[in-house]
């Protein structure tokens, strides 16, 4: 499932760190997540990108009709080194999460890694437990992608 963009794509139907996004349903999004939660997923993805050398980042909320497509947009409007960056894009209420990454994240993380972030997230979802899910999937992809000087000295 890549396309041949600046970003490859993980269809998941069904760094400095940058914080979640603000949108027009902040008041809503305000009382979802608790202070501690969002400080637990701000934590995550700080260490996610300062052990991993990509920038990883967060968007809750609706995507829209085309959740592929928006996440993309998301991606692509994050500013800083694309190729090097990774969007996990949560829409609760669809029940739908999209992994969307740069050339070069993708070739630390694979889409079969991608794939299985999103299995454990979603079972966590299915729990109820929103930010454990985000947390985890944010630990096995930085697990995945492993330490940036791992790559330039490989023995």
């Amino acid at each position: 499932m890549t396309r041949t963009l600046d970003a490859e794509t993980h269809g998941t139907d069904r760094h400095d760190p940058a914080p979640l996004p603000r949108t027009s349903d902040d008041a809503r999004l305000d009382h979802v997540f608790t202070f501690q939660e969002l400080a637990r997923l701000d934590e995550a993805l700080t260490m996610s990108s300062r052990e991993t050398g990509l920038r990883f980042t967060l968007y809750v909320g609706d995507l829209g009709p085309q959740t592929r497509t928006r996440a993309e947009e998301l991606h692509g409007s994050s500013g800083g080194h694309l190729a090097e960056s990774v969007l996990i894009a949560v829409s609760p209420g669809q029940r739908v999460v999209e992994v969307v990454t740069g050339a070069g994240a993708a070739r630390r993380i694979p889409d079969r890694a991608c794939a299985l972030a999103v299995l454990s997230m979603t079972g966590s979802f299915a729990a109820g437990d929103l930010v454990g899910g985000i947390v985890n999937g944010l630990r096995q992809m930085s697990d995945q992608a492993g330490h940036p000087h791992e790559l330039r000295h490989p023995y």
